[in-house]
């Protein structure tokens, strides 16, 4: 085996020397969360007042510059969001307490997903080759920037559009919209950290086509599955399962996956270099 292969960790370990490794990594993470879980718990009210409860109000940031798109492109105030007519109960003796310590745990794993990754990485890191170290450099920042991205595109884009058309669709004059404190929240939750998640599509596929999984070709001929697939995702993800919400998500994962083609695609042109550089040292050596 090359020196360039040689795995960079260089003590032995055995498999429970890994395992007391991992617990460790897996405690500082959990701490990590635990912390910040703790801190958007004291800071409650101000959180779901200023940052849970905002896209529910007209003088959400998204609203206020949907409304200069409009008057800019001579709309007057066509595309300005005037009212979104919900309130919001609880219904349940432990629905506020609930969704206080519901809401304070995501906010702790969306804050502290960026050090968790690190962790993660720090662990794996050790048993990679140096070839595979240098060509994985950055993965941290990649995964805590799609992360961030998702999450900032689910809250920013996704919960204002869904609760505005939510709350404004109406099939009767009797009915009144009042939104059970779960349920909104629920949502929130699961728009914001799902959109997160869902955004790491390009890093999956990095890595699967790594280890020989996918292929850019594959992946060309799988399209018409894929977006069939992210549907069925925008379905899952969007609880309120209206049209407009789906698409919203549906649309920027079919681009992600269109950029895993590239990905993919880089990764695969780079691995046959590799492998023509070393069959020609080789070839070299030999004569």
């Amino acid at each position: 085996m090359p020196l360039d292969q040689d795995p960079i960790e260089e003590k032995e370990m055995s498999f429970l020397d890994h395992l007391e490794e991992l617990r460790w990594h897996v405690v500082r993470s959990l701490l990590a969360i635990l912390i910040f879980t703790i801190l958007a718990f004291v800071y409650g009210d101000w959180i779901f007042n200023n940052i849970i409860f905002a896209p529910g109000r007209v003088d959400f940031p998204t609203f206020r510059w949907l409304c200069q798109l409009g008057q800019w492109l001579g709309s007057e105030d066509a595309f300005c969001v005037k009212e979104i007519p919900f309130k919001v109960q609880s219904r349940l003796m432990t629905g506020q307490f609930t969704m206080h310590i519901t809401a304070s745990v995501v906010i702790g794993l969306i804050v502290a997903f960026p050090y968790v990754a690190w962790e993660l990485w720090r662990f794996v890191r050790p048993g990679l080759y140096t070839t595979e170290r240098r060509s994985s450099k950055g993965a941290v920042a990649a995964v805590s920037f799609l992360f961030l991205t998702g999450v900032l595109f689910g809250y920013y884009v996704m919960c204002p559009m869904m609760i505005s058309f939510l709350a404004n669709y109406q099939i009767s004059d009797m009915i009144v919209n009042e939104f059970d404190i779960t349920s909104y929240v629920g949502t929130i939750v699961t728009v914001v950290f799902g959109s997160g998640v869902l955004f790491q599509l390009p890093v999956v596929m990095y890595f699967l086509t790594k280890i020989g999984i996918v292929t850019p070709t594959f992946l060309r001929k799988s399209r018409k599955h894929a977006v069939i697939v992210i549907l069925i995702i925008g379905a899952i993800v969007t609880p309120s399962a209206d049209p407009l919400s789906q698409a919203l998500i549906s649309i920027p994962l079919y681009l992600l996956y269109e950029i895993s083609i590239l990905i993919s695609s880089n990764v695969v042109r780079k691995k046959e270099k590799e492998e023509a550089e070393e069959k020609l040292k080789e070839q070299q050596s030999a004569s």
